[in-house]
């Protein structure tokens, strides 16, 4: 083997493992603290080798020269784009949780998330679980895995990057992380809302009430009920925005 085809070999195999290592660094549940480096990069080199011989034959760079660079950037940047977009359709639902505790008085409670390794709500966390749980039993790792292969489809290994266009919708798209997590809330928090200005007009018709020892357990209690009301609507939300979160990654691949 001469040194032009050691060369593209290794270039054949290294720059998709840029690009899978990337998504598999940002996306959740695999990409926490909680799975290894070790397994993480374990996983990627798997997918990587499996992937490979799928893909037409790359640029004739020397995978070992400065020419290359452009190339590993595209590859890291598109893996850290698409993880990003799925790492998104997660955390709504902790932001979520966090609009839900600070209305209902819950906002003190809060824990060590050791995904992130970060302090959230236990709202929050209660609902991370529950998507986990969820995302796994729907088969979203397998999910996961097709659009970074999909992603050699819609953007071959080259050194120009996502155009333009495509990267402002993935910044507009931070919008829509919030919208879903407020129309998510929406219902708890109107409910305590409620509540709430109840016992404003209770204290304007009575002025000796004290509507801290009394609206307070009061709120959080109703606020608690109500939670467990809406959790029949949990699933269906979830399956709104892993459905959404997944169109819209095909439509900025441009697959059908």
């Amino acid at each position: 083997m001469t040194d032009v085809e050691l060369s593209a070999w290794v270039g054949h195999h290294m720059w998709p493992l840029f690009r899978v290592a990337s998504f598999l660094m940002v996306v959740p549940f695999i990409g926490t603290q909680l799975v290894p480096m070790r397994i993480r990069l374990g996983l990627a080199m798997l997918i990587a080798l499996l992937v490979t011989p799928l893909l037409p034959s790359g640029p004739q760079v020397d995978a070992l020269s400065l020419a290359s660079v452009p190339i590993i950037f595209q590859q890291v940047f598109i893996g850290v784009v698409l993880g990003f977009l799925v790492f998104m359709m997660v955390q709504l639902f902790v932001v979520a949780g966090q609009i839900i505790a600070m209305q209902m008085g819950l906002g003190f409670a809060s824990m060590v998330d050791p995904t992130n390794g970060v302090s959230v709500p236990v709202l929050s966390q209660y609902f991370l679980i529950t998507v986990t749980l969820l995302f796994l039993s729907m088969n979203g790792h397998l999910v996961m895995i097709e659009i970074i292969i999909d992603s050699f489809e819609a953007w071959p290994i080259s050194s120009s990057l996502i155009g333009e266009d495509r990267l402002w919708e993935v910044i507009v798209r931070i919008s829509w992380m919030f919208e879903s997590a407020l129309l998510i809330a929406l219902p708890i928090v109107t409910s305590v809302l409620i509540v709430t200005l109840s016992f404003g007009v209770m204290v304007r018709a009575a002025p000796t009430l004290n509507v801290f020892s009394l609206g307070f357990p009061i709120s959080l209690i109703f606020g608690l009920f109500v939670m467990w009301v809406a959790m029949g609507d949990f699933l269906p939300n979830f399956e709104r925005v892993s459905r959404e979160t997944f169109l819209f990654i095909r439509e900025l691949q441009g697959l059908p």
